[in-house]
């Protein structure tokens, strides 16, 4: 081995150092994604989806997921394990032309990727390899000649790539064999090969019934499939990336410690639902957003139902895929929030009052009132789904005989009956989350009508749906009214989304609007889109396949990298800076609790005991979950906690402070961006408040976050 690695480390000496010359330090980091480099490949894709039928398509598909499954799965597995340095951290006098990675070096994930696409794109398209090749080489050659891997790491990232592609390609083909021949028999004799796209079956597809029942049973079981795959995909990226929680999954984690009737700012059922899960799976992240993954799985099963009954499988399908790729949907299905559970139950109230509707049904006028009842119980939406029905009945004419029967009066009395346990913890309260939730809104704010924050919605919104998808929603929501009079059910839809979406629209007129708010209107927007396009696409409009494809492509990569922001630093080789990282909120708050840590750890040595105090209450929920003493103490004797106030700022101020601890010292964390003065209440609290200046939390070479620290002495 000894002898080997002497070997190696020549190699790369001379690769690195003995051949450096200055066309080469020109173009070799050029090899490293350069952002003209990404652009070609990135037409290069798209001109595949669009104008490449089904062998280009394959293609695309075969390079993302397997590209992704060598990159994330073997590689980084490989590397974690290997744990080999850098030659840069053995070698200082290594020339080093590009960014200094701080994973391990072996294997060089950019060769096996490559090595990968080489193989996918021959066997598709065998010429491919006269440019392809050479660029596989050169990439490989680069990583050696920029002094971030050694000679044995790419070529050990071009065998390990290359075999895994090869290995994809025969296990999809053959999976494909198996599963295409039983459940969707008649796509797999007009595509009896993955491998080889213009092939054809020569046995006849209408065996078992009509070629359309046939193909709408597909549609169905692809629905089902897609909906499983995706639920497991996301249970083990849960399981398996690190990803920690965000400030509100922190903070309504205690919450479940605390079980009550409800919370000084959100309804009791997030906090229910997190004790369910971590009572499964114990207090970890997964335990905490166990349940996402899951009630995703169940709005898709739900809706590819509802469609399937009411139009035909392949518009439930299509919303199933639309659904996954959609990153605001997709950022709810990860991680655990009320709105998850208010999107659920929107849902259900939705399909369970169509029902009603056309049947004219009393228990489906109670489900649905039990279904809004329980989303009054998720997040304080309810009151906008109330003004959805009085939108519905005032457009839709014949549904007002309805309103001469019980059935919706019922369905109003279950919701009521439901709102008991907030109104009662709000009247031992004084009302607090009325007053909360009044100036989140910025209601009673002087108002002018403004466009300052208009734009930002918009833009915002259009990118979190997915652009095509957003503009596909807003489309079919004025252009169906040409049919309306025929089409109830479209009324329906559009009268359960629209509102809400016009509503928060206004709003954005007075205040900002989160772009979560209006996440119960996206899954009714959708159906009306997937419903009125399906019925233009049997009447013979030529593109809107290809535009939903197109949606699809964006939406995968949106969301891909959403879930892995890493990757577009490995794409573009350039990290994204952190104020624009959509994980930042999710990632080094092990680190921040560490540091935090060994400020309380050099205050002990004073001989008292320690505890920590937060100047807001995700810093405060977050350092309780990732400090493994606080986290055991949370529900009994809290090690963290939130700075006392004489008013209600948050849930803290229902539960016992710190005053009891008089006399003890304390390490007080303020979350800032710069050096500020301790506040002069907690001066107040302490006999010595002493400055210990920024900790900076950083996460690969980039500043996430910044807390300051201050000794407090002597609690009075």
């Amino acid at each position: 081995m000894n002898w080997f690695q002497s070997i190696d480390r020549a190699a790369f000496r001379w690769i690195n150092q003995t051949l450096s010359n200055p066309a080469f330090d020109a173009l070799m980091p050029r090899f490293v994604w350069d952002k003209w480099f990404v652009l070609l490949l990135a037409i290069a894709a798209l001109g595949l989806i669009w104008k490449g039928g089904r062998r280009g398509r394959l293609c695309v598909i075969m390079l993302v997921g397997l590209v992704i499954l060598t990159d994330t799965w073997v590689c980084n597995t490989i590397k974690h394990t290997a744990a080999r340095p850098r030659p840069f951290h053995a070698d200082l006098q290594a020339l080093v032309l590009v960014g200094r990675g701080d994973s391990g070096s072996l294997p060089s994930s950019h060769a096996a990727n490559w090595f990968a696409g080489l193989v996918i794109a021959f066997c598709y398209y065998r010429r491919s390899i006269w440019f392809m090749l050479p660029l596989a080489i050169l990439v490989a050659f680069s990583r050696v000649y920029n002094g971030v891997h050694y000679p044995s790491d790419v070529i050990a990232g071009a065998l390990i790539g290359g075999g895994c592609a090869a290995a994809g390609l025969w296990g999809f083909n053959s999976l494909w064999q198996w599963l295409g021949r039983r459940w969707f028999p008649q796509w797999w004799h007009q595509l009896p090969s993955l491998l080889d796209p213009n092939a054809r079956s020569p046995q006849s597809a209408d065996r078992g019934g009509e070629p359309s029942a046939i193909e709408g049973r597909q549609w169905l079981r692809l629905g089902y499939v897609v909906t499983g795959l995706v639920l497991f995909g996301r249970l083990v990226y849960l399981a398996t990336t690190p990803i920690q929680l965000s400030e509100d999954e922190a903070y309504q984690w205690i919450w479940s410690k605390h079980l009550a009737l409800s919370y000084f700012s959100k309804p009791p059922f997030i906090a229910y639902t997190q004790f369910l899960g971590t009572w499964l799976w114990g207090d970890t992240e997964f335990g905490i957003r166990f349940f996402s993954p899951v009630i995703s799985a169940v709005l898709s099963l739900l809706l590819l139902r509802f469609l399937a009954r009411e139009t035909n499988e392949r518009a439930g399908c299509w919303l199933v895929l639309a659904a996954t790729t959609t990153p605001l949907l997709a950022t709810g299905s990860i991680l655990m929030t009320v709105d998850p559970l208010a999107v659920l139950f929107w849902t259900a109230a939705m399909v369970s009052g169509w029902r009603a509707i056309q049947n004219y049904s009393v228990s489906g006028w109670l489900w649905t009132g039990l279904w809004m009842g329980f989303g009054f119980l998720s997040k304080y939406t309810t009151p906008l789904q109330l003004l959805c029905w009085a939108v519905f009945f005032g457009v839709w004419k014949p549904a007002r005989p309805q309103l001469r029967r019980p059935g919706p009066y019922l369905a109003l009395l279950v919701t009521a009956l439901c709102t008991l346990p907030v109104l009662v913890w709000n009247s031992q309260h004084g009302w607090i989350t009325v007053a909360h939730v009044a100036g989140h809104g910025g209601i009673g704010k002087s108002w002018w009508p403004s466009l300052r924050y208009v734009g930002d919605f918009l833009g915002v919104e259009a990118l979190l749906l997915n652009p095509v998808y957003f503009v596909g929603a807003l489309g079919a929501s004025i252009l169906f009214w040409k049919q309306s009079a025929h089409k109830p059910l479209l009324v329906f839809l559009f009268s359960m989304g629209a509102p809400v979406f016009v509503f928060y629209l206004l709003l954005s007129f007075h205040s900002r609007v989160f772009p979560n708010w209006i996440a119960p209107a996206v899954l009714p927007l959708f159906c009306l889109a997937a419903i009125h396009f399906e019925e233009r696409r049997r009447a013979g409009s030529p593109h809107l396949q290809r535009w939903f494809i197109t949606g699809l492509g964006l939406g995968l990569v949106a969301v891909i990298l959403a879930h892995n922001t890493d990757l577009i630093g490995k794409i573009s080789g350039r990290s994204l800076p952190p104020k624009y990282d959509p994980l930042r909120r999710v990632r080094s708050w092990t680190d921040t609790a560490r540091a935090v840590q060994e400020a309380r750890r050099q205050l002990l040595a004073a001989g008292k005991p320690v505890f920590i105090i937060g100047d807001h209450y995700g810093i405060t929920s977050l350092l309780t979950f990732y400090l493994p003493e606080a986290k055991a103490a949370v529900a009994n004797d809290p090690l963290v906690y939130f700075q006392h106030s004489d008013r209600p700022a948050n849930q803290f101020f229902f539960w016992p402070g710190y005053q009891h601890r008089r006399g003890d010292n304390a390490i007080y964390v303020l979350t800032t961006d710069a050096l500020r003065p301790a506040p002069a209440s907690l001066r107040r609290e302490f006999g010595s408040v002493k400055d210990l200046g920024l900790r900076e939390i950083v996460y690969h070479n980039r500043i996430f976050h910044r807390i300051q620290l201050f000794e407090c002495r002597d609690l009075r």
